[in-house]
Formats: C-alpha cells, structure tokens, sequence
C-alpha cells in the first residue's frame, strides 16, 4: 500500500531508503500493525475488528488479536475439524491448526500418495487419518479441501454424510458458486462458510511458522445456527490468517480465477514471454533479456511495490526510468484493458468453470498438465532464468 506522501518527499525517502529495501523484505515493516498502513477505527466491543479506509472506502478488518489461543481453543473446544484432503491447503491449514491445539482430522483415499504425505507430517492411522468417510463422520466442520473437479466427482457420496449439526467449510467458493457445473448444492440444514487464505499452501504454513500469518477472505453462504460467520472466524485464525476480511461466496471465486489468470500467474508469465521475446529478436543475449525482463523485476523491484507501493517504487528509480515508466503506463492500462474485461466475463459466465472442470476431471490429466508445465520450463527465458538464478549469491 502506497505510503501517503507528497512527490517530493517520496524521491527524498527513496534517495535515503531504497537501497535497503531493495535487497530483502523488512521483517520489521511486514510486521507493523494494520492501523499504520490506513487510518482505522476500532469497532466497538471487538479488541482485535477495525473499520479501515482503503482508498476511501471503509472495509472492517478482522485481526487474530480478537482470538487469543486460549479463547480459540475453548470455543472450538467440542469440535473436530476434519480435513478432507492433504493437497496444498489441506497440509498448511490443517498443520497450522494442530499447531494451535485444535482437534483436527485428515480424511484421505487410504494407501494413496496423500496417505502417506499426511502419515510423514505426523498424522497417525486410526487416531487422526482416516478414510474420508470415517472422517466426515467423526468430525463435526467438514473442511472439504479436495481440488475443484474432486469436489465434483465425490460430491455424490461426500453429500449424505453432511448431517444436520455439521459445518461444511470451503477454502475456494468455485464448487457453490459454480453449482449448475460442479453439481455441489450443499443440504439446507447445515451452516455453509468459507474461509480463502490469500497465497498457495505452502505460504500458509511459511507465514505461520514465522510468526506472521496470512490474509484471508471469509463468507457465509448458509447461516443455519445464527453463528456462521463467527465459526469463520475463529477457524481463520485456527488456520494461521493474520487478519481477515469479509466477502461474498461469489466475489471470492470471481476475483480469484480473475487474478490467477491475469497478473498473478497468466498476464505475467505473458507479459514477461512477450518483452523477451522482442529483445532477443533484436539482437539481445538471453543473459541480458532474461535480467531486464524477470529477475530485475523480481528481486530489485516487485519487493518495493510490496513493501511500499507503486510510487515509492518508481521514486527509488532513475529519472529516465520514471519518465518512460509513466509515460508508457497508460499506453499498457488502454491495450490490456479490453483484454482483462474479456477475461472477467469469461470467469463471470462460468466459462472458465467448465474449462478447468474438463482438463482438470480428465483420466490424463496429470500427464497433461506435466507436458503443458515442460513447455513452459523449456522456452528460453526459463532456461536462462536457471543459469542467472544460479549465480545469485544465495545460491553459493
């Protein structure tokens, strides 16, 4: 988030700071409290629930502060958290939760790979690993963790098993949102809710372990009890969520496939191909395209976006860089824009629901997907990348 600052100040403090910030993340700054980055103000009654202004727009905030251990662990205290999957969410949210002290469960396909990644984290035969059946019906939140096309093909028998009094959590809201494709329209008697971690699994349990914590989404699809959104919540903070905030079903799935495909993953991957490729059609080095095009932006300036916003970024750069960077940006924003537009209808009309339903619920599918992933990790950018990240100092 953009510190708020006059230009000038701003050229002042990067002169002075920048340096620094560029060679690493400040544990300092990533650990500084939600009120220094926007003004707030405390809802009445909850320690840990501010009111932020997030480019005018008031959004409240739920912090862990709200649920110290001991209130988490006693009011989940007669539940059992049942884990029904160990991909990448399922091995961070449900480690992060055993780590708080909560009753937690896996409910894996016995003798499969995920069997035995969960029996290497600790997770023992007949005390906490389970099939999935015998899982779903010890536990009492079902934490359905299985990949979006899982969720699909087990629906039929995992829906039964969904009695009156449980929870059913998801960590993605594609399955509901998506019912018409997905075939997933959860029971009406039982609370419905959703709890989305902002990064991959792996983040989720990094973040945790250093103390930190990730942002998450939450949302209520069915209040049953009257204490849906409370149980998120606190299963939140269970998981490892540093703060959280409020959302609907639908927004989290639509922003979500929209950001995966856009920058986050699809738009920069193309972007980054696209400048490539233009400099060694010029007559370039892979050595040069691969250090002005990916690892300038990732180890010299994505962490000054990430620390301190767009502006300080720009003002820590050279005045030539400035001027073509602002000069250049509307030019990109006008050309892309129709482009993402395109996108989000496509995520909007569950266009993208199918496709992924497809490739992913195919017999092939892992085959596929390591084919179309070799590509990716032959083309000549990435291949460069492997002899420039080897000279990184880190890497001796």
């Amino acid at each position: 988030m953009s510190i708020a600052r006059s230009a000038a100040s701003a050229l002042k403090a990067a002169t002075r700071q920048a340096p620094a910030s560029a060679r690493a993340f400040s544990v300092a700054a990533q650990r500084a409290p939600l009120a220094a980055l926007a003004s707030s103000r405390a809802v009445a009654g909850a320690r840990g629930v501010k009111t932020l202004s997030f480019a005018g727009v008031e959004e409240t905030v739920y912090e862990r502060s709200d649920w110290p251990l001991p209130k988490l662990q006693e009011y989940l205290k007669d539940d059992t958290l049942a884990l029904i999957g160990y991909g990448s969410q399922g091995h961070g949210q449900g480690l992060n939760a055993r780590d708080n002290g909560l009753n937690v469960i896996v409910g894996v396909r016995e003798g499969g790979e995920s069997w035995k990644q969960a029996q290497e984290d600790g997770w023992v035969p007949g005390k906490t690993l389970f099939g999935i059946e015998e899982a779903i019906a010890k536990g009492t939140i079902i934490m359905n963790l299985l990949s979006d096309a899982a969720q699909s093909q087990t629906w039929d028998q995992i829906k039964p098993l969904l009695t009156k009094g449980k929870t059913l959590y998801f960590a993605h809201g594609f399955s509901v949102v998506f019912a018409k494709d997905t075939g997933v329209v959860c029971p009406p008697d039982i609370d419905v809710i959703l709890v989305a971690p902002k990064g991959s699994g792996r983040t989720v349990r990094t973040l945790f372990k250093e103390g930190r914590g990730i942002n998450a989404s939450i949302a209520v699809w069915q209040d049953v009890t009257g204490k849906a959104k409370e149980k998120a919540l606190a299963i939140s903070v269970g998981i490892g969520s540093g703060y959280s905030y409020e959302t609907t079903f639908e927004k989290e799935v639509y922003s979500d496939l929209y950001g995966e495909r856009g920058v986050l993953m699809g738009g920069i991957q193309g972007m980054f191909l696209a400048q490539y490729k233009v400099l060694r059609e010029n007559g370039h080095s892979p050595s040069e395209a691969f250090n002005e095009t990916v690892e300038e932006a990732t180890q010299s300036l994505f962490p000054l976006i990430g620390n301190h916003g767009m502006d300080y970024m720009y003002a820590a750069c050279s005045t030539t860089a400035r001027r073509g960077a602002l000069d250049w940006a509307p030019i990109f924003e006008a050309a892309n824009k129709p482009v993402f537009e395109a996108l989000y209808k496509s995520v909007r009309d569950g266009t993208e629901t199918r496709k992924s339903l497809e490739f992913n619920g195919r017999k092939t599918y892992r085959e596929d997907l390591a084919r179309e992933l070799a590509e990716i990790d032959n083309q000549e950018i990435w291949r460069a990348g492997k002899t420039v990240r080897s000279l990184r100092p880190a890497a001796k």
